[in-house]
C-alpha cells in the first residue's frame, strides 16, 4: 500500500485544512507555522507580513484546487 503524502497544516486531512484555510486568522497563523516547520524561514516571514490578505486568497484557491497551501517561495 502506498504511503499518503503529508498534507498541509500539520499533516491534517484535506477537509480540516480547508476549514482552517477559510478562517483568515487561522490560515495566517497555521500557514506561517507550517512554513517555519518546513525550515523555510523567508517564506514564513513573508506569510507573517502578507498572509492576512494576498496569501490568504491564494491559499483558498490552492487548497480547493491542489489540496495544499500556496508555495510560491521555497527559500
Amino acid at each position: 500500500m502506498a504511503k499518503k503524502a503529508k498534507k498541509d497544516y500539520f499533516g491534517l486531512g484535506w477537509i480540516v485544512s480547508l476549514i482552517l484555510a477559510i478562517i483568515p486568522v487561522t490560515s495566517w497563523i497555521c500557514g506561517a507555522i507550517t512554513r517555519f516547520q518546513e525550515g523555510k524561514w523567508v517564506a514564513g516571514l513573508i506569510r507573517l507580513i502578507f498572509g492576512f490578505n494576498i496569501v490568504w486568497l491564494l491559499d483558498l484557491i490552492f487548497m480547493v484546487m491542489n489540496h495544499s497551501i500556496c508555495r510560491l517561495l521555497n527559500v
